[in-house]
């Protein structure tokens, strides 16, 4: 008898230990610990993006699907940059920065651009080597969706209208 209730207490535990996991948000990862080397020489790392919904991309000019991507990036971008939403493209470590100039300049690219020259960025974001990926990082740093190729716009925005919503600390 003794040990069916040892039992009950035990599954009991692990009912409520599932329940405040799941609760705390948890699943979701940590951005991992990046500095990002941007267009203009200045750099920016993992931390900078707490406080702000922020959308990762990782692209090239060469990669037709990405060029594609980009103006819905660039609406999105538009839609929610004043919300509390941030937009950082970092270009894949075999796309000649000429090119990756070029693209920002004549597209007019309203957000930061990064280059991963040494493609140690790409590693760190769970070894990226497809192109369009797409990180969503919520308030906290976490990542709480990641894409590979072009995401379903209409959804990300619902997405970002809800990670907009919740407080920085949640």
């Amino acid at each position: 008898m003794a040990s069916k209730h040892w039992i009950a207490g035990i599954v009991a535990a692990a009912v409520i230990g599932v329940g405040a996991w799941v609760y705390s948000g948890a699943g979701q990862t940590a951005a991992p610990q990046s500095t990002f080397v941007l267009l203009d020489g200045s750099q920016k790392t993992t931390a900078d993006l707490k406080g702000k919904v922020t959308l990762v991309n990782f692209w090239a000019t060469s990669c037709t699907t990405c060029v594609a991507e980009m103006p819905e990036i660039i609406s999105t971008y538009q839609k929610y940059q004043g919300k509390g939403f941030d937009t950082l493209a970092v270009a894949m470590s075999y796309d000649p920065p000429s090119y990756v100039v070029n693209f920002v300049e004549s597209r007019k690219l309203p957000f930061q651009v990064a280059l991963d020259n040494t493609g140690n960025v790409a590693k760190a974001w769970g070894d990226v080597q497809l192109t369009p990926t797409t990180f969503i990082v919520n308030k906290r740093g976490e990542i709480v969706k990641s894409y590979i190729g072009a995401p379903d716009f209409e959804q990300l925005h619902k997405l970002i209208e809800k990670l907009l919503a919740e407080p920085a600390n949640a």
